[in-house]
């Protein structure tokens, strides 16, 4: 049986996706906002498919489709960038599987994963900087019998309850050279300890933790690659692409805003220099841009991956401008403390800072080369 087999009618994923989100997590949103973690919500997303479209039982296989899994994490942005990602963050765990050679984990932690049945995070906040020249490699490995022994710690993990799964990257001495090895770590293992000790604005729903590793095994059946090279290639545009999810949402919540008070005070907005048809023009472009690349997201080239790294620069920049320009049609009513307007604001600056940031999305275009 394969992956999408296990999930009932996967055509049919957005349309659970979008009553998940309007039935159970719109009421929430603010609840969310003040942190509290969407547990029952990611999990019934799982149960909607939104996992598992993009993680084709084979890679390569026809039956894969990152479109559909942007638009879930999309459908779900539209009322709470919190909860979109976190689904960004189970996608990407479910990608650094799917994407690796690992048999066992694919058919044993892959499933489960795409069903929602285990939650889990990304971890690659600090390798991204450290292969861009941002920041150092916190995690370091020691061959032993039978996997490594990792110590350091990593300060933002997110979507990661104290059992939860996330990725890593550690870097090993190898005689002369240093190579670095991905793998899958889990929260409760020995020597993982893990702590809630954040408290940040508009995301403190996001199960986001710091977690250590104090000489942790990192078994070999949890390896995903070793070394990384050809394999960092192979998943990083599909876990760029996959942010462009909250872009849209933004973008789309933001356009409805507008309209909202359209009615009430558009007699005076239409002086301001942007309209929601304005960002409607804009999100039509980009979202048939970011539909396209979706089609191969395996694809390796330098070309393909400067444009997936244009789309999410230019998605994240929209969000903050389409939330701007929202506040300043809602006025007064948006800028209340319990406002809409004023949330979505404040959510449209964490797309901006996320890893990979604009700062570092802008300096991976300027390292690239040209083509």
């Amino acid at each position: 049986m394969t992956l999408q087999e296990r999930i009932a009618d996967p055509s049919a994923m957005l349309t659970r996706v979008d009553a998940v989100a309007t039935n159970d997590l719109k009421p929430l949103t603010r609840e969310i906002d003040a942190g509290l973690y969407p547990e029952d919500i990611m999990r019934a997303f799982g149960t909607a498919g939104a996992y598992g479209s993009h993680v084709a039982p084979e890679i390569g296989a026809e039956d894969m489709d990152m479109g559909q899994t942007i638009q879930a994490i999309a459908r779900a942005g539209e009322h709470c960038i919190s909860t979109a990602f976190c689904m960004w963050c189970q996608n990407a765990l479910a990608w650094y599987v799917g994407s690796s050679d690992n048999a066992a984990l694919k058919a044993t932690l892959l499933p489960k994963v795409a069903r929602g049945e285990a939650l889990g995070g990304t971890g690659l906040s600090n390798p991204m900087k450290t292969f861009f020249g941002i920041e150092k490699m916190r995690l370091k490995g020691t061959r032993v019998d039978g996997g490594y022994r990792v110590k350091g710690a990593l300060p933002w993990v997110s979507n990661v309850g104290e059992d939860g799964y996330f990725g890593i990257v550690f870097s090993v001495e190898d005689g002369a050279q240093v190579k670095h090895i991905m793998a899958v770590a889990r929260g409760d293992q020995t020597g993982v300890k893990t702590a809630l000790d954040h408290d940040f604005m508009s995301m403190a729903g996001t199960a986001t933790r710091t977690v250590q590793f104090r000489d942790a095994l990192i078994e070999d059946t949890f390896v995903l690659s070793d070394p990384i090279d050809g394999y960092l290639q192979k998943i990083r545009p599909g876990f760029v692409l996959m942010q462009t999810g909250m872009a849209l949402g933004m973008i789309r919540s933001s356009i409805a805003l507008m309209e909202q008070v359209g009615g009430p005070l558009g007699h005076v907005n239409k002086y301001l220099e942007k309209q929601p048809e304005d960002f409607q023009a804009l999100l039509d472009e980009l979202e048939d841009e970011i539909m396209e690349l979706a089609k191969t997201p395996y694809d390796t080239s330098i070309s393909y991956f400067r444009r997936v790294v244009t789309a999410r620069l230019r998605g994240g920049e929209a969000s903050t401008e389409a939330a701007h320009f929202a506040m300043l049609h809602c006025g007064a009513r948006g800028f209340v403390s319990q406002g809409e307007a004023q949330r979505r604001l404040r959510e449209s600056y964490f797309i901006a800072v996320v890893t990979p940031a604009t700062k570092q999305l802008r300096k991976m275009l300027a390292d690239l080369p040209a083509a």
